[in-house]
């Protein structure tokens, strides 16, 4: 799925290139000020919540932490619970952990135990595909929750960091949605 000619200009408008953040070469997509404006950080609750109507969504997951900032009012508007995906020891009581690879090391993601029950439809929101690592991992930590995945939402995918081909064999055919590709 993409957005709309209008919703993806107004989105897009209020997405900031951030040249050499975190660091030299890298150019840091900022959706702080598509944050600030009510009718663009509307638009794009609407965009995500009409998918959660489309893929019969139970929950939603936010991948932390932008795509916390994105997922809880989707959830709201959609009538539906919000799970946090949170990096490993930031969670209190009883978790599943998922490890996986990143360029240099590995990271671990960790999700309430309680946070899902089996046959739960799952919906992953965040703001940027990138290389897909996370969202990987997010994928198979709902399953080994009992959950089913529904798909997953992004508001941008960096395609030239081919993170949709990494997801193919972990989404095993539920969609991925990207609101832009760039």
């Amino acid at each position: 799925m993409s957005a709309p000619a209008e919703l993806r200009e107004l989105l897009l408008s209020r997405i900031t290139d951030i040249p050499d953040h975190p660091q030299p070469g890298v150019v840091f997509k900022d959706i702080t000020p598509l944050l600030a404006d009510p009718a663009a950080f509307g638009a794009l609750t609407e965009a995500f919540a009409e998918l959660c109507g489309r893929h019969r969504v139970d929950k939603i997951v936010g991948l932390e932490a932008r795509g916390f900032i994105l997922a809880a009012p989707v959830a709201v508007r959609a009538g539906v619970g919000f799970v946090p995906v949170r990096k490993a020891g930031k969670l209190p009581g009883t978790t599943l952990g998922q490890t996986y690879e990143l360029e240099y090391g590995t990271a671990e993601i960790e999700i309430h135990t309680d946070a899902l029950a089996p046959g739960d439809r799952v919906l992953v929101i965040d703001d940027v595909l990138a290389t897909g690592g996370t969202a990987d991992a997010s994928l198979q930590l709902i399953r080994r929750a009992g959950a089913e995945v529904a798909g997953l939402a992004v508001l941008l995918e960096l395609g030239f960091l081919a993170g949709r081909q990494r997801l193919e064999p972990g989404l095993k055919g539920a969609p991925l949605e990207a609101l832009i590709t760039v």
